[in-house]
């Protein structure tokens, strides 16, 4: 089995490290291609008008100078032309994929192009409480087990598997649940600083990882309701973004 790696937090991400060694209880063709610099937040973008290099780091691992999806395309498309992977593995990733995240993370975006690509795809994170060490154990402890489990079983096209740890030691999980993509109440944060002009800079996100959910607020079966209760969420993602229940009402409002 040929297995592919890749992620959002960049070459160097320790996150990286950790997807490896999952990888390797499974297989030991194990390819990495993974961005340069960290592309957090990148989403499903593609590099349109700058060139790309490769910088070959060892045999069989790859740095990108472009986002997840690009070294996913190249991955496939140039460096394993000779035969494609069987599995994408996308992560680890430093801090939860989860509700809104999924639309934003440059982690499932590579597992996206990897179903695209009619490839098996797996994105792993863990979530983090932000200032304090992220709980890699835990993903490498229950990470083998997961990626062997979802390894055989069959998925339809166009859908990618999100797994995402607790924030917490391996003997404190309390299990795994499967679940559905969660909904934040609020916004994310935008902070506004001052430069040592006086004009003013903007972050995004700041603080995107203190996120505390009121519990009360957290629905039933959500991959936020798992991830606070301290079990590791598995939720299958569509990439077929059509709404069915609207496309009948539209359908019937123009007579069609």
């Amino acid at each position: 089995m040929r297995i592919l790696l890749s992620n959002d937090d960049g070459i160097n991400g320790h996150g990286l490290k950790v997807l490896e060694k999952i990888a390797r209880t499974l297989s030991d063709d194990v390819w990495i291609v993974a961005p340069e610099l960290d592309q957090s937040g990148s989403s499903h973008s593609l590099t349109l008008r700058d060139p790309l290099r490769i910088r070959e780091v060892s045999p069989k691992k790859y740095a990108v100078s472009g986002t997840p999806t690009d070294c996913v395309m190249l991955a496939v498309s140039h460096l394993m032309k000779d035969k494609r992977p069987d599995i994408v593995l996308s992560g680890v990733n430093y801090g939860a994929n989860i509700a809104e995240d999924v639309t934003y993370s440059g982690t499932i975006a590579a597992a996206i192009e990897g179903a695209l690509l009619n490839i098996r795809s797996i994105a792993f994170s863990v979530n983090i409480q932000y200032g304090h060490p992220a709980k890699w154990a835990t993903a490498e402890h229950f990470g083998p087990e997961i990626l062997k489990t979802v390894s055989t079983i069959p998925l339809e096209k166009n859908v990618i598997i999100n797994v995402n740890f607790p924030d917490v030691v391996v003997n404190s999980v309390k299990g795994i649940r499967i679940t559905t993509q969660g909904h934040r109440a609020g916004e994310d944060e935008l902070t506004e600083c001052k430069d040592p002009r006086g004009k003013s800079y903007f972050w995004m996100g700041a603080g995107m990882y203190r996120y505390t959910p009121d519990p009360s607020a957290l629905e039933p079966g959500s991959d936020l309701e798992a991830i606070h209760d301290g079990y590791i969420s598995i939720t299958p993602l569509t990439l077929n973004l059509t709404h069915e229940k609207t496309l009948s009402s539209l359908k019937g409002a123009f007579g069609l």
